[in-house]
Formats: structure tokens, sequence, C-alpha cells
């Protein structure tokens, strides 16, 4: 909504990326908390979430660009340049390069997934609200008293247009989401589950959010967004890693 929050020099401060670091950072406070909780490595788990940041932007901005292929071919830096990502991207990225973080440090990537699913929930809910700031993954236009409009120079679809705030939709579910799973982890003998949990809610989530999204630029797969098609994939493997962990057990702490 308000994206140019200030200036320090020629450099302008964007709400967006305010968020964002505001997500990483409560990632790894939260990250180090349940660290200590439950026994883990604390420059290990450092070290995992750090590398997962890095190489899950790489991931979110690859595949903003397969889903926009022709976009990118015509001026390549202009989207390498945008604010455009694709969260799924970057998840799926981020689990690669985790699990052979784990397998290379040998460590059960299992139980850092577990113990890191509420962090990977947190960090999103205020990414989203960058997204908000900064007008991008809005919603189906709308006459409803909460529908919103942005300004001109936002990422929006313009300022005579009133869309449905999905951003602020998918923050609080990310919240939601957020404070069942580390409920589960810390207050329930479910905590090896917390994983698929994340995958499940998540999933779901998000495939029903794409319902009343309106920014349309994001590819699909027949009749379903390429995120709607992802979900269906996260939901059944997170059914999958919940019959796993049932059958594995394993107690984390």
């Amino acid at each position: 909504m308000y994206n140019n929050w200030f200036k320090i020099g020629s450099v302008t401060i964007h709400g967006y990326g305010v968020m964002i670091a505001l997500g990483i950072l409560a990632a790894f406070w939260m990250a180090e908390r349940l660290a200590k909780r439950f026994h883990l490595e604390t420059n290990k788990i450092d070290n995992l979430i750090f590398l997962c940041v890095i190489v899950g932007f790489i991931g979110a901005k690859a595949l903003f660009i397969l889903t926009d292929l022709k976009s990118f071919m015509a001026n390549p830096i202009a989207v390498l340049g945008s604010q455009g990502f694709v969260v799924y991207g970057g998840i799926i990225a981020g689990a690669l390069v985790g699990y052979l973080y784990c397998r290379h440090h040998h460590l059960d990537f299992f139980t850092y997934f577990n113990v890191l699913a509420p962090c990977i929930a947190l960090a999103q809910a205020l990414g989203r609200i960058g997204c908000f700031l900064a007008g991008c993954c809005y919603g189906i236009p709308t006459d409803a008293w909460y529908g919103v409009t942005f300004p001109a120079d936002s990422l929006g679809p313009g300022a005579n247009v009133k869309v449905i705030p999905t951003e602020l939709i998918s923050s609080l579910g990310n919240f939601i989401i957020f404070a069942i799973l580390y409920y589960v982890l810390t207050r329930t003998k479910e905590s090896n589950k917390t994983g698929a949990w994340y995958l499940i809610l998540y999933g779901f989530g998000r495939f029903m959010i794409e319902f009343i999204r309106g920014d349309l630029i994001r590819g699909s797969v027949g009749i379903l967004s390429t995120s709607q098609f992802i979900s269906l994939f996260v939901v059944i493997g997170g059914i999958a890693l919940l019959v796993f962990e049932n059958k594995r057990k394993v107690v984390i702490g």
C-alpha cells in the first residue's frame, strides 16, 4: 500500500524489503529458540536457514521466470530486477538444499524440518504484509467493504480498481498456521509431525486463495494456476510425510 517509506541518500527504503527482512530475522530468532529447546545444534540451524534463504530466493525468482518466460525473453534484465517471485519455487529450492545440507552433515533432515516448519510459516506471514505494501499478489476486483485500492505507482492493478486484499488474508492464514504448528511442536506428543502439517495446511490454503487472486501473470496448468497445480503435490506430500512419521515415531528433543 505504501511501499516507499523513506530515503537514505539515493537509496529508497521499501516496505516490501523491510517486511521480508523482518520475516527472515523472525525465523532466525524463533529457530534458535526452538533449537535450544529441542537440543539441536544452533550453529548448524543458523547455517541451514541462511543457505535455504539464499537458495530459496533464487528458486522463487527462477519459478517466476518460468511462469512468465515470454517477458523474460523480451527483457531479461527487467524481469530479474523486478520484485516478482513465486513462493513455491523458494520452498522447493530451500527444501532441496536443506536436505543436501543435512545429509552432508549427517543430520536428520526430518527432525530439522519439523522444528523449522513454524519458523517458515512465521516468515511467510510477515513477508505477505510486504506484498500488501508493494501491491503485488492482489486479489480479484470487488465492491465489498473490505476491498482496497493501491496507488498508481504500486504493483497493484491501478488506483481506480478495488480488489480483495489477498495478501492480508494470506498473512493471517500463515500466522494461524504458525500458531498451530508451534502448539503441535511444543505442547503435544506429535512434534514429529509439524513438517507434514505445514505442507498440508499451507498447500490447502494456497490452493484456495488462488481462486480469488487477481494477478494472472503467473502461469497455468490446464484449469489450475501454477501454484494450485503445485499445491496438489504439496498436500499429497504432506499426507505421505504424516504416514511416514507415524511409522517412524521419532521423538524430537
